[in-house]
């Protein structure tokens, strides 16, 4: 199969939502979320407040820009396991990038969790995100099961994860970074299925 053609419109628009997003979080790091306004990201950003408002409808959004990749990156992971065992242990896989892509700059992470977990509307926008992951993340497990009752068990197995990752991820940013985040998935996801810790790698 030919690979998709690449949207050259489509990579320009991210990355000028890349470079709004990184002005914007300078903004509210100085100022404060709740304080800083369209007109304020605008003036930052040098572009006009309508201009800002087609790429970002609000402002938890412009903050967990950078978290938009995981949910894509759990289900390409899933799409290219090919192991044969439990979902459970293959969500516990598919991890793995996602903790690759965190850790590429932890002090940057860092600041953004901080920021989102000091602030309750983006930590309750935070959570709405990764529910929001849940509907393709089911789909791609479903695609090995064949029994009727499948569907919720896989649903009731993605959601179990999902908390096990929002809660490792909170210990990380706890712990400033300095505790291992792949580490600290395992022992949450281990809560859950003892033998977990043995079959991630």
């Amino acid at each position: 199969m030919p690979p998709s053609p690449v949207s050259v419109r489509a990579i320009s628009r991210q990355a000028v939502r890349a470079e709004l997003a990184r002005v914007a979080f300078n903004e509210f790091c100085a100022t404060g979320f709740n304080q800083v306004t369209f007109a304020d990201l605008a003036g930052a950003t040098g572009v006009s407040r309508s201009t800002f408002l087609r790429y970002f409808t609000n402002k938890e959004d412009v903050v967990l820009f950078l978290f938009d990749p995981i949910g894509d990156t759990i289900v390409e992971a899933l799409a290219s396991d090919a192991r044969s065992d439990d979902d459970w242990h293959a969500l516990r896989r598919a991890l793995n990038p996602v903790v690759d892509f965190l850790m590429r700059d932890t002090s940057e992470v860092m600041a953004f969790l901080d920021l989102i977990y000091e602030t309750p509307a983006l930590s309750a926008r935070f959570r709405e995100k990764q529910f929001d992951w849940r509907p393709n993340i089911v789909r791609e497990l479903q695609r090995n099961h064949a029994l009727p009752d499948a569907q919720i068990v896989t649903r009731v197995r993605v959601a179990a994860a999902m908390e096990c990752f929002a809660a490792a991820l909170a210990a990380w940013r706890e712990s400033e970074g300095r505790e291992d985040l792949s580490t600290l998935i395992d022992t949450s996801f281990r809560a859950l299925g003892p033998s977990i810790a043995i079959q991630t790698s």
